[in-house]
């Protein structure tokens, strides 16, 4: 023992620790958080959602496990990427069915988690229960959706409302959505990414350099991000959308070429086959929410990645009806989109 042990002051009440105390100490904290991740998960998983102290506790935690990464995060194969869910939180279920349970596999998800569909809440608290409880086995990207203004429109604020009888936990939520990542990059050759490119942006380091923690501006490059989408067409467009451009096959090849990339992965427009490959493979749609607003009559895609970047499309339908009966809440039907 070192003779410098250092003396607790008369004013005092902590008993002196060693250092080993202090490991069972912190390891006992892990392990009852850990506990407390598991059984919320548990929760989740059965359509419940959390307690507003709980989402609030969730919500600061991830907040710092999101605030440690980049805007490009590195993002090792294998892994299983998915495009949008829109709070169809049953066929989130049943995407971990096709795909494997998480940690089992190790996910991906491209944004747009939140709105339109009738379960926001429960789909974004299981995702950040994840990323919480299995911080290196999935990585969660923002869409255009993870933005104070747009979910006011499409839902989730609503929805926040009818389960919780407040703002607090859209609150909560939103100031979550700051943090999230922009982007990831698998192996170094795979650009994972909401929506598309920008005009403003040409290399991944410049994507680095953007600050990301704040409301999803209206124009610029971290709009773009989130925004844009390919289309047959030769260099830039204005985009539909109102938001972010529309870019051609030219811009991915000079985009990829110039960053040694393989391919562009990308969710944010519906397909109805799934997924959908451009530009001779050079960029993949990705979409992942099964008959979309529970009337498109689509299926759903994710994209297996293996050790090698094999890919390997897995299609699956929305959740059978008898699996996403969920009780109504005070009696208030679930009646918007």
């Amino acid at each position: 023992h070192s003779s410098s042990t250092p003396t607790l002051s008369p004013l005092s009440h902590t008993p002196s620790s060693s250092p080993h105390q202090s490991a069972i100490m912190a390891a006992s904290k892990f392990a009852l958080s850990f506990h407390n991740l598991d059984e919320q998960i548990e929760r989740l998983m059965k359509g419940e959602h959390l307690r507003e102290g709980e989402v609030k506790n969730l919500c600061l935690r991830a907040r710092e496990i999101l605030g440690e990464e980049s805007n490009v995060v590195h993002v090792r194969a294998p892994v299983t990427l998915c495009g949008d869910i829109h709070g169809q939180f049953y066929d989130l279920v049943e995407l971990f069915k096709v795909g494997g349970e998480c940690p089992d596999a190790n996910y991906l998800f491209l944004g747009d988690f939140v709105d339109r569909g009738h379960y926001s809440v429960e789909t974004f608290q299981l995702l950040l229960a994840l990323k919480v409880r299995y911080p290196l086995r999935i990585t969660l990207i923002r869409g255009n959706h993870e933005s104070r203004q747009i979910t006011q429109v499409y839902g989730f604020y609503d929805e926040c409302l009818r389960k919780y009888g407040s703002a607090n936990v859209w609150k909560y939520c939103t100031e979550v959505f700051d943090y999230i990542s922009l982007s990831a990059v698998i192996e170094n050759s795979v650009f994972a990414v909401h929506g598309g490119l920008s005009p403003s942006l040409s290399t991944l380091d410049e994507i680095r350099e953007l600050d990301r923690k704040q409301e999803v501006p209206h124009e610029g490059p971290m709009c773009d991000l989130m925004w844009s989408d390919p289309e047959e067409i030769t260099g830039w467009g204005i985009s539909p959308r109102g938001a972010g451009y529309v870019f051609g096959e030219d811009v991915v090849k000079m985009f990829n070429r110039q960053n040694n990339l393989d391919i562009i992965c990308r969710a944010h427009q519906l397909v109805m086959e799934g997924y959908k490959k451009m530009f001779d493979d050079s960029l993949v749609t990705v979409w992942s929410a099964p008959n979309y607003c529970y009337r498109c009559g689509n299926v759903a895609s994710i994209l297996e990645l293996n050790e090698n970047l094999e890919k390997c499309f897995k299609i699956f339908d929305a959740a059978p009806k008898d699996e996403r009966v969920v009780p109504v809440k005070n009696g208030v039907p679930d009646y918007f989109l």
